[in-house]
């Protein structure tokens, strides 16, 4: 684990993200930079595509969750 410096601005809009998505500010800084990568890793994939492709390796079923 290590400390990834980045400025105030970025640190606010990361904070505000993360109260919206229930997740610690480590937790969301986390997220965008596995999306990031996974983005630059997969060009050719929308952000939804890249997120339903995480939720199917993780084995959710979104039907499940939807109709509860």
């Amino acid at each position: 684990m290590g400390i990834v410096k980045i400025n105030d601005e970025l640190h606010e809009e990361v904070r505000k993200a993360s109260s919206v998505m229930v997740r610690s500010i480590n937790a969301q800084a986390e997220y965008w930079m596995k999306i990031g990568m996974l983005a630059e890793a997969n060009p050719g994939l929308s952000y939804r595509q890249i997120v339903d492709e995480q939720l199917k390796q993780a084995d959710v079923d979104i039907g499940k969750i939807v109709s509860a």
